[in-house]
């Protein structure tokens, strides 16, 4: 495959308690790391894919940094305990994008998707920015062209941009085109959008597309009972689900590894409580976490955040 490169085993190392228990594990130690892109082989277990690739952003207009995001994530994780069905995780490695070759990339990207989940794999990409969510999801609406799939958003920016060129600021938008060119719904979810961080343009766009949009503000309403009403929805009316986290819907003060910080922002203990039943329901069938930067983290925190949700998936998805 294109621009696929397999992850160097020395990213996965960290502590080793072994001589404590047999059963003081941690993902460093359970994890397959493939040497070669073969999905056949790992059938019904979870592909670990990295999106490296910074030009989604820059077009955007943004800081660059996103594709380091995958590297330092899986070096965080490798360190985190092991549990039931962590050992379920393979690396299937990476993509690379090339200099001002974006759309090579998202077709990488996608591909690689399509292949794994034609072989029942659930799929969990670490970006990159979030013109990641195009080749992801586009691949997981391609691999189950008859179904209802769901694509939920959990980030600041609605990201329905009208523009010449894809970008971070478009993925839901080509995602809609893709869906009309098969005729097929487009059903998008974003939860945790920032009515100061969108332009008017935008709100139209998401009100023309029917997009269901539940601001940062519902969100952090501690009834929360709107949330959970529209969480049930999606997942009674769909499916699939296709879930695509932008890291900076968690404040700045959580998540400062991003493009955009958030000057609100909705925490991560509030944020599990959309994933977690997204999770419990067996209908999530694709996860990414997009626009972490390491060149902005303070002390690790960021990647700690990252780190711990994407944990927090691969963990639920086997409960």
């Amino acid at each position: 495959m294109t621009l696929w490169q397999p992850t160097s085993a020395d990213l996965w190392q960290g502590r080793d308690d072994s001589a404590e228990s047999p059963e003081a594990k941690r993902l460093f130690q359970t994890i397959t790391v493939s040497r070669d892109f073969a999905p056949e082989r790992y059938r019904g277990k979870i592909a670990l894919l990295g999106f490296a690739c910074d030009e989604g952003v820059k077009r955007n207009k943004g800081r660059p940094g996103a594709q380091l995001g995958a590297e330092t994530l899986r070096k965080t994780l490798a360190n985190m305990a092991s549990h039931e069905g962590h050992d379920r995780l393979v690396d299937l490695g990476s993509v690379h994008a090339e200099p001002e070759k974006l759309e090579e990339a998202q077709q990488a990207l996608h591909d690689a998707v399509l292949a794994c989940q034609r072989s029942q794999m659930k799929t969990l990409v670490l970006g990159g920015g979030h013109e990641t969510a195009f080749g992801h999801g586009a691949g997981v609406l391609d691999a189950f062209p008859g179904e209802n799939v769901a694509i939920v958003n959990l980030d600041a920016h609605l990201d329905l941009r009208r523009a010449a060129e894809a970008s971070s600021g478009t993925p839901f938008r080509q995602l809609a085109l893709h869906c009309e060119s098969q005729q097929r719904g487009f059903s998008y979810t974003c939860y945790g959008a920032s009515r100061a961080a969108n332009t008017k343009a935008l709100w139209q766009e998401a009100h023309e597309r029917n997009v269901t949009v539940l601001e940062d503000l519902t969100l952090l309403d501690p009834a929360f009972r709107e949330v959970q009403q529209d969480v049930a929805r999606v997942i009674a009316e769909h499916d699939r689900i296709y879930l695509t986290i932008d890291l900076d819907v968690l404040p700045a003060g959580e998540m400062p590894a991003v493009s955009a910080p958030a000057a609100l922002g909705v925490p991560l203990a509030i944020l599990l409580r959309i994933v977690m039943p997204l999770c419990q329901s067996g209908k999530l069938q694709a996860v990414d976490l997009v626009e972490f930067n390491p060149h902005y983290d303070r002390d690790g925190q960021g990647a700690r955040t990252a780190a711990r949700l994407a944990w927090q998936i691969i963990h639920c998805w086997q409960a």
